[in-house]
């Protein structure tokens, strides 16, 4: 068992009558952490049910509530209990079952899950207004494999452990930069056991949930467009070139590329913009959920490429502040302009923006990027990030405090910033 830091917010909102709708990729670890919960309430005791829907025994039971909730008498009778739903997406009409059996204000609390995007399938979150909070169980973050590696010794001390283990901090880097954090690649003992997770992870993708939620016999041309975007590292998503490229109308790149941020493959950037004129105002970036799979699509699975090492540590800082803001409402952008100076990311937080600059480097001492600069003289931001393996110091520039992180402790640091 991987712990996972979405374990602790999860035992706290078992607590909360409202339903626990755990989404997010296939095989992230949905269902092993579901399990575990209910193994922990079983040793205490309490009455558990758990049923998944990809099981075929198990959905003569979801024909009807009614066939449902005498499932539910059978093993629990009617007592409190906690029923946990996998794979909830193989059900028509998900989400008026489940507010239906919500309404029926029975004793139990309800705890399912669902991979790719429930949206594709019906308006469940609709259906199920003030009845649910969302969790999104992603692969491993950095600091979820570095906690794993270390057997949990260092939970509470982490960013000392890393900073006081460069060297072994480094490699743990190195490790997932090329093989990402999929707990099945992780828990593969071998390089040629995490390619072979990895392909069977990539083609269950396109086979179950693509085929299933787009009802495509092909996926050939969503496949080449994920090879695509794998092999644009850092560049801006033009629709015009991709439809060129792959021979595919540009209504279809359009909506592919929604289906791949729909169901947990990409994530995409927007530009932040003052200047309407200099700066770069429309195409956004794409990043992935998880580096190993980025890696398998742009058959760099495991290899390390110099040229291409920047752009992965830049996705790891960018997929870290996703996770730490998901709950806010601070917006991730980019800066570019037309006489190509750049800052990586931009964090809209209303009233302040806060430029956040990656660089993939052991530095020795502060040194400030061009793009960063200009952000900075342009903006006039209160504060600003350097983000990179190493180095934490923090200077001034022109009446802004820049501050230099390592990158293990960015999402403390940011956490704090925002709450």
């Amino acid at each position: 068992m991987i712990m996972r830091k979405l374990l602790k917010q999860l035992d706290e909102h078992l607590l909360r009558k409202e339903i626990s709708l755990i989404i997010g990729p296939r095989q992230a670890g949905k269902t092993t952490l579901m399990r575990f919960m209910k193994k922990r309430l079983d040793e205490q005791g309490t009455p558990t049910l758990f049923l998944n829907l990809d099981i075929e025994a198990d959905q003569r039971h979801f024909v009807s509530q009614e066939a449902f909730l005498q499932k539910i008498r059978l093993e629990i009778g009617d007592r409190k209990g906690y029923i946990f739903i996998d794979e909830i997406q193989r059900k028509e009409n998900a989400g008026l079952f489940l507010k239906g059996l919500q309404d029926m204000d029975l004793p139990h609390k309800f705890v399912v899950s669902g991979s790719g995007s429930l949206e594709l399938k019906e308006k469940i979150h609709e259906s199920l207004v003030g009845r649910k909070r969302i969790f999104e169980l992603n692969p491993l973050s950095f600091g979820e494999l570095a906690d794993h590696r270390t057997q949990s010794r260092y939970e509470e001390r982490l960013s000392e452990y890393l900073r006081l283990e460069p060297e072994k901090t480094n490699l743990l880097l190195n490790e997932y930069l090329a093989f990402g954090g999929y707990p099945r690649v992780v828990l593969a003992a071998t390089s040629a056991e995490k390619q072979m997770e990895m392909a069977e992870i990539y083609q269950s993708y396109l086979e179950k949930d693509i085929a299933y939620f787009l009802q495509l016999k092909k996926t050939e041309s969503l496949s080449k467009l994920i090879k695509a975007l794998a092999a644009r590292p850092g560049g801006l998503v033009n629709i015009s070139e991709l439809s060129s490229e792959l021979g595919i109308a540009a209504q279809t790149v359009k909506d592919y590329l929604w289906y791949l941020e729909k169901t947990f493959i990409i994530r995409k950037a927007t530009p932040f913009f003052g200047n309407i004129r200099k700066e770069i105002r429309k195409a956004p970036l794409c990043y992935f959920y998880d580096l190993g799979l980025r890696n398998y699509a742009a058959g760099a699975f495991g290899r390390s490429d110099t040229r291409e090492e920047g752009f992965l540590f830049q996705n790891l800082v960018f997929n870290d502040m996703k996770d730490v803001l998901a709950s806010t409402s601070v917006g991730i952008h980019f800066w570019r302009t037309a006489d190509q100076a750049e800052v990586d990311f931009v964090l809209d937080c209303g009233r302040e923006r806060i430029p956040v600059e990656v660089k993939d480097s052991e530095l020795k001492k502060p040194s400030v990027p061009r793009g960063l600069r200009g952000f900075i003289l342009r903006y006039k931001p209160a504060r600003a990030f350097l983000v990179n393996r190493s180095l934490r110091d923090t200077i001034e520039i022109d009446g802004t405090k820049l501050v230099f992180l390592p990158f293990y402790e960015w999402p403390e640091e940011l956490t704090a910033l925002v709450h």
